[in-house]
This record gives C-alpha cells, sequence and structure tokens, in this order.
C-alpha cells in the first residue's frame, strides 16, 4: 500500500539509472494536459498585447508604459520565482505546483479587468507572472520523467506548441470578445459594476485556467530518472547546492551559454513580433483591433506551431547524416535567416508581405527550441534539471519577454520616433540580437560534440 505521502504527489522513491518509465498512454495524457495549461498561460500572458490601443485611450499611457505591462511587470516577479519554484520542483510535488500556478495565474489575469489605473494593472500582471513562475520547470521535469531521452523531444515539442497556440488564441479571441462588444461603452458585469470591453476581454480570458487546475490534482506522479553521466556532480537523492550546480555549467560553459544566452536572445525577436505585430498591423496598414487580432492570430498560430513541430523533424534528418551538433547548428542556421525577413518586414508595402515576413521570422525562431529544451535536460543531471530550467525560464522570459518589446518602444519613441514606423523598429532591434546569438551558437558548435560525444560514451 502507498504511504500517505506517496498519495499526496510527493516523491519519495527515486529512480535508480534503468528503472522503467510510465507507460506511454500516460505520459501523452499528462503532455496534453500541460500543453494545454501552457496554451493557456500565453492566452493570458499575450491577451494585453491586442488590447494596447484601448488600454492607451482609457489610461493615457505611452508605447513604453504599455511595453512595461507587456514584458516588465509580468518578467519582474517571474524571474523572482522562477529559479525558487524550480529548485522546489526538484524535491516535492511537481502536479502540485502546476495546479497551483495555473489557479493563481487565472485569478489574477482575470482581476487585471478590475484595474482602472496604470499602477494597478502593472501589480495585475505582476500576480500573473507569479503564477506562470510555476508552470515551466516543473512540466520540463515531469517530461524528463515520463520518456526516455530517446523519445523526449517530440512531446517537449508538443509541449512548446502551447506559447504558439496560446499567442494565437489570445489575439483570435481577444479580437472576437472585442468585435462583439465593439460600439458598446461599458458592459454591465453581475455583482461586480461596469467596466469598459478591453476590462471584461481580461476577466472571461482567466476563467478557464480554474478548471484546468483541478484536473491537475489528478496526475500521477512519475519517478525521478537519473540519466548515466561521468560528468554528473551528485547523485539523484542528493539536493545540489549553488556550488555543484555552477560546477556543472563551468564544465559546459559554452553549451550553456548557447542554450541559456543565444536562445533567449532569439526569443527577443519572437516577443517583439508577439507585442507588437498588433499594433503594427492597425498603425501601418489601417486594420481594425478585431481584424489585427484575427490575421495576426492565424499567423501566430501557424507560424510557431510549425517551427516547433518542425524542429525536431530536420533535427533527426540533420542526425540521421552525422550531423552531431544540430541542436545548436540548426539554431545558428535559424538565427543567419531571421535577419533578411526582418529586412523585409521594414520595408514591406503590403500587408501580405508584411505577414509573410512574420511567418517566415516566426518559424525560424520557434525551430530551434524543442531541440534547446532537450538538449538541456539531457546535459543537465536529474536532480538539478528543476532549477536549470527554472535558470532557462529565467533567462528566455527575462531577455526574451522583459527586453524585447520595450527595446522596441524605446527604439520607436526614441531613434525612429516615428510611432508609424514599427517595422522598423523590429527591425533594428531583431537584427541586432540575432548577430549576437549567431556568435554564441558558432563558439559553442565544437565544444558541444565533444560533450555530446562524452555522453553518449558513458549511457
Amino acid at each position: 500500500m502507498k504511504s500517505t505521502e506517496q498519495a499526496a504527489g510527493r516523491q519519495t522513491d527515486p529512480a535508480t539509472p534503468g528503472s522503467a518509465y510510465p507507460p506511454p498512454r500516460i505520459a501523452w495524457r499528462v503532455t496534453s494536459l500541460l500543453t494545454f495549461a501552457y496554451l493557456l498561460s500565453f492566452v493570458d500572458r499575450q491577451v494585453v498585447n491586442l488590447l494596447v490601443d484601448p488600454i492607451q485611450a482609457d489610461l493615457a499611457i505611452s508605447d513604453t508604459q504599455v511595453s512595461l505591462l507587456q514584458g516588465f511587470a509580468f518578467i519582474l516577479t517571474y524571474i523572482v520565482f522562477s529559479i525558487p519554484l524550480g529548485r522546489l520542483a526538484d524535491t516535492h510535488s511537481r502536479k502540485l505546483i502546476v495546479a497551483g500556478g495555473v489557479l493563481f495565474w487565472s485569478l489574477a489575469t482575470a482581476a487585471c479587468g478590475l484595474a482602472d489605473s496604470f499602477r494597478q494593472l502593472f501589480l495585475g500582471r505582476a500576480a500573473v507572472g507569479t503564477g506562470e513562475a510555476a508552470l515551466t520547470p516543473a512540466a520540463w521535469s515531469l517530461l524528463a520523467d515520463y520518456f526516455p531521452p530517446e523519445r523526449r523531444s517530440f512531446p517537449i515539442s508538443v509541449f512548446l506548441m502551447g506559447p504558439y497556440l496560446g499567442a494565437g488564441l489570445s489575439m483570435i479571441m481577444g479580437g472576437a470578445l472585442m468585435g462583439m462588444m465593439e460600439g458598446v461603452d461599458t458592459v454591465s458585469v453581475p455583482l461586480l459594476g461596469e467596466f469598459r470591453p478591453w476590462q471584461v476581454t481580461f476577466m472571461l480570458v482567466g476563467l478557464p485556467g480554474l478548471l484546468v487546475a483541478l484536473l491537475f490534482l489528478g496526475v500521477t506522479e512519475p519517478r525521478r530518472q537519473q540519466l548515466p553521466d561521468s560528468a554528473a556532480v551528485a547523485a539523484a537523492t542528493e539536493k545540489p547546492g549553488r556550488v555543484q550546480v555552477l560546477a556543472v555549467m563551468r564544465s559546459r560553459s559554452e553549451t550553456y551559454l548557447a542554450l541559456l544566452v543565444a536562445i533567449p536572445l532569439l526569443v527577443i525577436v519572437l516577443y517583439g513580433l508577439q507585442a507588437w505585430v498588433p499594433s503594427y498591423l492597425v498603425r501601418s496598414f489601417a486594420l481594425s483591433v478585431q481584424e489585427a487580432g484575427f490575421t495576426y492570430g492565424l499567423v501566430a498560430l501557424f507560424s510557431g506551431s510549425t517551427g516547433v513541430l518542425l524542429g525536431p523533424v530536420v533535427g533527426r534528418w540533420l542526425a540521421r547524416r552525422g550531423v552531431t551538433d544540430y541542436p545548436l547548428r540548426l539554431a545558428l542556421w535559424s538565427a543567419i535567416g531571421i535577419c533578411p525577413a526582418l529586412l523585409v518586414l521594414a520595408t514591406a508595402d503590403q500587408v501580405a508581405l508584411a505577414l509573410l515576413a512574420v511567418v517566415v521570422a516566426s518559424v525560424l525562431v520557434t525551430l530551434p527550441l524543442a531541440l534547446a529544451a532537450s538538449t538541456l535536460q539531457t546535459i543537465t543531471p536529474a536532480n538539478m534539471r528543476g532549477v536549470v530550467a527554472g535558470l532557462y525560464v529565467v533567462m528566455t522570459s527575462g531577455v526574451g519577454m522583459g527586453l524585447g518589446p520595450t527595446l522596441i518602444a524605446l527604439t520607436t519613441d526614441y531613434i525612429v520616433r516615428d510611432r508609424d514606423q514599427l517595422g522598423v523598429s523590429l527591425a533594428v532591434v531583431g537584427i541586432v540580437v540575432s548577430v549576437l546569438a549567431i556568435v554564441l551558437f558558432a563558439r559553442a558548435l565544437v565544444p558541444y560534440r565533444q560533450l555530446a560525444k562524452a555522453i553518449d560514451a558513458s549511457a
């Protein structure tokens, strides 16, 4: 009979090397639920990007202030809590961590609809970031214990579809809701009072997460797996300290720099597009908010999902042809390809051409992400995966979401000095960060080949 602690979902019996993984049907069921939670997190996270103009009109705030709501307010708490929650995921019930996070961020998103000032909306967005910090470290740790290494990249790529499905759906759903309330000055909410349409949109998109949080209580907590790795500095049953984690990262510094710095630099491009393309379509091509949301929503659904699913397929194709450094080489090629796509975006005079450039750039940014996530889990000892995944979240979100929207807004406000030239701002910022990423990926190719060979030999 299981102990009370085990029944509560806490890990008390770490797996030894070679122990069996859960049945695939269970593993994929949990993967689907995690992906849906990730999708919802991005609906809640990104819906503000569609509401820029109505929020600005009501709260009388600038593009730079809007960018703080899009990025900094959310990232401020996301960064603070990601690594502590990642460490918690290494030692405690991951399903309970996820359930609590989903519940918290959903309530916080709904609460954003109660805001009637910049300060209140800033605090609401910060609360959303606190809840969402729980998901990725715990989810990655769960997936690593549900699937063996050779079958891990595809479920991780499915999980990583969540942001792009969520970003697309947030545009489509938000645009539809705003369209339904077009011409309506205020909406009456039972027991709460009268609210503006953009406030009601926040309330409605936050509600589905309450059900998802309940569903996670029925998830089976898997036993923790430990890959054989002669470079590991601690046994699977030990809780590593900061010195141990840093020792592993220093011994593989070029690879970790590529995964924890260069990948986040590329993510700046993605978050920049997600934050400002709807406004770019409104300002440059006179689309309505509803038209911009629906149009960009479809683009985000297609391009992000295509890129993240295609990455492992291209990776396997390269591996069969003897390209042993394919995770980083594919990222290098993607970074190179992003630059001309953004140049087209900056000069496009037709909406179709602009959207084509957005599709190409979005596919290229997302193409290496599943392989990068899988590689990070593979090169990291099992009892450090949660904290390293938390660090990855801090970097991709802190650099990508924290800097991306704001760098573009600052470029628009202080360099381009024309709010109707968002395409130029997107290109300037995106090309600069892509070039920096190219340098880091190129430097890591040889060290990664040596590291992959050593891990394969010790397995």
